[in-house]
């Protein structure tokens, strides 16, 4: 995988990658920034959301849950100190669908945690993580909500 940013002016940057998509990169007013684009870390919150969403919802399809809605939300604290990093991330599932299996769900969190999402083990081994999840019926009331929880391994034992 190949990235850059290039620099516009100011504190502002246009990121590419292999895709060929681009993303503005910008820095808020009190640091001399135009608040003209993502904060790097910002675009690290959306990097870890997106990654453990697209595995979610690849294994929801696959175990035929109904899902209607889907979002993968990404709160982090950071340390007060530079480089001020990541110290908590707590991210919360939120399936909306007829009749989604919380069984499923959670599996599904289980199987993007521990084995397919890269930006989460590699997030994991700098900064806690805690994992939520909400299930909505097709109108939107929630169903269930919890908190995924690993269990050990034999191995661990």
């Amino acid at each position: 995988m190949e990235t850059k940013v290039t620099w516009k002016d100011g504190m502002s940057f246009t990121g590419t990658a292999d895709s060929g998509y681009t993303v503005p990169l910008g820095a808020d007013l009190v640091v001399g920034g135009a608040s003209d684009g993502f904060r790097p870390l910002e675009l690290m919150g959306i990097s870890l959301a997106g990654c453990t969403a697209m595995d979610v919802i690849s294994i929801l399809r696959k175990k035929q849950q109904a899902v209607t809605n889907f979002e993968v939300k990404v709160h982090a604290d950071r340390s007060e100190e530079h480089p001020k990093v990541f110290t908590l991330l707590v991210i919360t599932y939120v399936v909306t669908g007829r009749s989604v299996d919380e069984a499923a769900l959670l599996r599904a969190i289980e199987l993007s945690a521990t084995k397919y999402c890269p930006a989460q083990a590699m997030l994991g081994k700098v900064a806690r993580m805690d994992l939520f999840y909400e299930i909505h019926d097709e109108n939107r009331a929630l169903v269930k909500n919890g908190r995924y929880t690993p269990q050990p391994s034999q191995a661990d034992g």
